[in-house]
């Protein structure tokens, strides 16, 4: 009786810790509650069962093997004239010859009939431009267009045959985490696959073209500019053009040009010979912290107007500085690479829906956007303006800004030696056009003085400091 009375004390001890520990663990407020405040999510039995990488999951074979087809080499032969000194020195005989130089690349049909884009660095000063195709057949292309700002160029090959061609995705909707495939011709070896994922979009590389690069970690080396970036069902969306590396070879991420700029830009050279480039027509910067703390706004998202170019879309629809772009119709607007990426795919007259913050209170408004070679902008009183091919061609030139009045007072005595004035760079960075200019004129107070490198309407070049 005795034992059994020990035994019966056990069982109801055990028993009164076995629910006391799931009392205090499991229960509604126990320690692995769901229903606990707790800094810990707890991931659902399921989780982890699928690997992302299973066949059954996930294929590239199919795009892999759609897109290898539509990848072609681009061999660009140049040749270009070489003294020789020791000739020189001696005989005073100039010997000029001719050496040819060579360099390689990848480009994408997206055409049955043969056209196929790359990056222009690739075709950069090509007396000769190759194509190879998949099947080892070549042909002689013909250069069509090229856009040397977002380094795109168009070919043309007269092919005996229908060509297999890359059909165009959307670009903006591609998601960051999402599978893509790298087809190209890296150090001349021919349809090569590597597969990444997207690892940001709308990246900014501060260049003085291009500021919204697809960023992938898909392996990309020299050879590969040109190539296609393609989703997993071998529809393209992005044309591989650079890699971040210490060493030129791949070393982590490499970038790529959105689908739906690259298209854009080659529906403008097929259709009207040149790239036509709408503007929205404001000046300001992207907002983080630090920045909507000093302008006293509370969002940290966004692109802040500090000030509306006269005559532009943006003054004609009515946006005013102090304004925060936050989406552009359907396209969210969080940095300055999400506003420049999407008006890029645009035209003169288009029309965008701009919505942004005034006031604290989201507004609408719809502005067309205006010609790129009629934006103009203001510094220290100095209006200028891209310069056209007038002035290229006068000057012996192929970039820079034009002052086109004068309104500041300490200048005003010298606006008949500075109107039309060519300004070449300033603080010795190279000026390209009127974006790259306000570029760093917006990094610039009032009070700091800036050097200026510039030709006058003799062409001489001449240099001031503007305090």
């Amino acid at each position: 009786m005795k034992r059994f009375s020990s035994l019966f004390l056990v069982s109801l001890l055990s028993g009164a810790v076995t629910l006391g520990s799931y009392k205090l663990l499991f229960d509604d407020n126990g320690y692995f509650s769901k229903n606990k405040n707790s800094v810990v999510t707890l991931a659902p039995n399921s989780y982890g069962r699928q690997v992302g990488l299973s066949t059954e999951t996930l294929d590239f074979t199919e795009a892999a093997e759609k897109t290898i087809h539509t990848v072609v080499h681009v061999k660009n032969v140049s040749r270009k004239s070489v003294s020789n000194p020791i000739l020189e020195y001696f005989y005073g005989y100039r010997g000029d010859q001719l050496q040819e130089q060579v360099g390689t690349g990848s480009g994408v049909i997206i055409s049955e009939d043969g056209y196929i884009v790359t990056n222009n660095h690739v075709i950069k000063d090509a007396s000769e431009i190759e194509i190879t195709l998949n099947n080892k057949k070549s042909y002689t292309a013909k250069l069509i267009g090229t856009d040397s700002k977002m380094d795109i160029a168009l070919l043309k090959i007269d092919a005996d045959e229908k060509l297999p061609y890359t059909a165009f995705a959307n670009s903006d909707s591609v998601k960051i985490g999402e599978w893509v495939l790298a087809v190209g011709n890296p150090y001349n070896l021919t349809s090569t696959v590597t597969a990444g994922i997207i690892s940001a979009k709308a990246r900014n590389l501060d260049t003085s073209g291009i500021q919204s690069f697809i960023q992938t970690d898909a392996a990309v080396n020299p050879g590969n500019s040109g190539g296609a970036l393609v989703n997993t069902r071998g529809e393209l969306i992005g044309i591989n053009t650079m890699i971040s590396s210490p060493t030129g070879s791949y070393a982590g991420y490499s970038f790529a040009i959105p689908s739906n700029i690259a298209r854009k830009i080659i529906e403008d050279l097929m259709e009207f010979g040149n790239v036509q480039r709408g503007i929205l027509g404001v000046e300001g910067g992207e907002l983080n912290s630090l920045a909507s703390k000093e302008l006293g706004v509370p969002e940290t998202q966004g692109f802040y107007i500090q000030k509306v170019s006269k005559n532009s879309g943006a003054e004609k629809g009515g946006l005013e500085k102090g304004d925060i772009i936050i989406k552009l119709d359907d396209q969210n607007i969080a940095t300055y690479a999400d506003l420049s990426g999407y008006i890029n795919t645009k035209r003169p007259n288009d029309k965008v829906q701009v919505t942004f913050i005034r006031d604290g209170k989201n507004k609408v408004l719809p502005v067309i956007l205006s010609k790129k070679e009629f934006f103009s902008t203001e510094f220290k009183g100095m209006e200028l303006e891209n310069i056209d091919a007038s002035d290229k061609s006068k000057f012996h030139i192929d970039s820079g800004v034009k002052i086109i009045s004068v309104s500041n007072e300490n200048l005003k005595q010298y606006e008949s030696q500075l109107r039309g004035n060519i300004i070449l760079s300033i603080d010795n960075v190279k000026i390209k056009d009127i974006e790259s200019a306000s570029k760093i004129l917006n990094n610039k107070t009032e009070n700091q003085s800036i050097q200026m490198e510039m030709i006058n309407n003799k062409g001489e070049i001449i240099r001031i400091i503007l305090q």
